[in-house]
């Protein structure tokens, strides 16, 4: 179970499948909790889900596609479960685009983020140089200290980027929420996580 901006989420998800989530609103601060019917629920930071059901620690987990994009986990991604929709951008300061100058002068383009391989990719594709300065802290503050031209980073409403005067230039991709499985559970315990899915299929959004 991911914390933070998608855990609400994904308890709902599983509530409304039929899965007992009692356990998980009443969790606090622990990150292992026992639910009915021999279920374990671990909660973790969403970027270390795919590490825990890669290595089999989780049969099941509920992450972010622009995780799974940016870390290409070996597992199956089995479902989009519709909620937490959320999509990676290119911003820069407002007014001019600086991008085609930095392009024209230096060559590539400077861009900080929490993404270097979806940032790295992404200008790849589109035939631009990019330099990619990775960042963990507010991206945000890059731009305007010239840190870099322009940031890489997943946003929903836009209003961090407005409230510091930056501007979506380009939309790189969409992300929403995924249910992924362990492979080799998948194929073990294939009647309980299909009977998940199907339930989480009839009422995901």
């Amino acid at each position: 179970m991911p914390l933070g901006a998608l855990f609400s989420g994904a308890v709902d998800a599983l509530e409304r499948a039929g899965v007992d989530v009692a356990s998980l609103r009443e969790a606090g601060r622990r990150l292992v909790i026992g639910g009915r019917n021999g279920t374990t629920f671990i909660t973790t930071r969403p970027s270390d889900v795919p590490t825990y059901v890669e290595s089999g620690a989780a049969d099941l987990g509920i992450v972010g596609k622009d995780v799974l994009r940016e870390q290409s986990p070996d597992v199956y991604e089995l479902l989009d479960l519709r909620f937490g929709d959320c999509r990676m951008v290119y911003a820069t300061p407002a007014g001019e685009d600086p991008t085609p100058a930095a392009i024209e002068h230096l060559g590539a383009v400077r861009v900080a983020t929490k993404y270097p391989v979806s940032a790295t990719a992404y200008f790849t594709a589109t035939g631009r140089q990019v330099e990619v300065v990775k960042v963990n802290g507010s991206v945000e503050l890059a731009p305007l200290v010239g840190l870099s031209h322009g940031i890489v980073d997943l946003v929903a409403t836009g209003r961090t980027l407005r409230e510091n005067g930056l501007v979506e230039r380009e939309r790189i991709f969409e992300s929403s929420a995924r249910l992924v499985a362990n492979r080799v559970s998948h194929k073990l315990k294939a009647e309980q996580v299909d009977r998940l899915l199907a339930a989480l299929q009839g009422r995901a959004g």
